[in-house]
């Protein structure tokens, strides 16, 4: 599951992550992160389910990090969409590919979110929710 993580100007500078990660055992994937001093956001995978993640979800909670679920990655506007095929050869992990009809296809469990699709669309199909 992926996660928005909003920081605080009084949480930001505690180890939240790795008090977490060191209580539960479970491992969390930095996939963005925009923190400053004063506060940020941070986008995670945490690879767990049911009570695994409920606990860890809590964690952030209770250390005073608001979690989010995210449920779309990225969104592509078909109508928009020219699959041109632009958005493909970028995306460092396979994420978005060409299907035999050439329509573009994005596999979401692949994405990283590391957004170069966005940039790479000449018609603005793609988006970051």
């Amino acid at each position: 599951m992926k996660l928005r993580l909003l920081y605080t100007r009084s949480n930001v500078s505690n180890p939240v992550i790795s008090n977490i990660v060191l209580k539960t055992g479970v491992p969390i994937n930095i996939l963005e992160a925009k923190v400053s001093l004063n506060g940020g956001e941070m986008v995670v995978e945490i690879p767990a389910t049911g009570k695994k993640l409920d606990e860890v979800r809590e964690l952030f909670e209770k250390a005073g990090v608001s979690a989010k679920e995210i449920k779309s990655v990225i969104e592509i506007d078909y109508e928009r969409c020219i699959s041109c095929g632009a958005c493909v050869s970028p995306c460092p992990v396979q994420a978005i590919k060409q299907n035999p009809t050439w329509d573009v296809e994005l596999d979401e469990g692949r994405c990283i979110r590391c957004l170069i699709c966005v940039n790479a669309c000449p018609v603005r199909a793609i988006t970051s929710p």
